[in-house]
């Protein structure tokens, strides 16, 4: 299927067109438009490219559709954001974080919640660079599925409480995942 001259002038015109009040949108809208903070955000950042490229090869969606589309979803975006700040529509609005590791144990409930295996788990810690699980003070799935990895600070200080205060899943005895030995340990136990 061969498209006309006008067809591909119309969509490289459109494409412009969208872009650019996509700019001005997120201009107004501020620097947390694109940001994936939140599972709603996430969902917004898909939805402007969605709407993007709908309008920019649709001939059925006109410039004015698309534009009011994405003017919108600015919008609503805009006001979650700013209703957000009440405590209810926060927890309405959003996942909460879920503890994945504490002092190098692995949460195995909380992974379960959160459909990971030990294996997901594993290569994110590579990915932040641990080395050693023991170098791991917390993990925290963020509710944007990325996995923060705080980990022990040289000194011995604790994590600061108020950064773990909105994370669900502490730890009790019964969802502690004991560490796999270490072949060292293996070989240097007596009974």
């Amino acid at each position: 299927m061969v498209a006309s001259w006008q067809t591909l002038a119309l969509v490289a015109v459109s494409t412009v067109a969208v872009y650019l009040a996509l700019i001005g949108f997120s201009r107004v809208a501020g620097l947390r438009s694109f940001s994936q903070m939140t599972n709603f955000d996430f969902a917004a950042t898909v939805a402007f490219g969605s709407i993007m490229a709908t309008t920019a090869t649709s001939p059925d969606i006109s410039l004015a559709q698309g534009a009011l589309a994405l003017g919108v979803l600015f919008a609503t975006q805009s006001l979650l954001a700013y209703l957000r700040k009440r405590p209810r529509v926060e927890r309405l609005a959003d996942n909460r974080p879920l503890l994945l590791i504490q002092d190098e144990h692995e949460l195995s409930e909380n992974l379960d919640r959160a459909q990971m295996t030990r294996n997901d788990l594993y290569a994110k810690l590579r990915l932040a660079g641990v080395t050693h699980l023991d170098q791991v003070d917390v993990a925290v799935l963020e509710t944007t599925g990325e996995v923060s990895v705080l980990r022990v600070d040289p000194d011995g200080r604790r994590v600061d409480p108020r950064l773990l205060a909105n994370v669900e899943g502490g730890r009790t005895p019964s969802t502690v995942v004991p560490p796999a030995p270490s072949e060292a340990s293996q070989g240097t136990e007596h009974d």
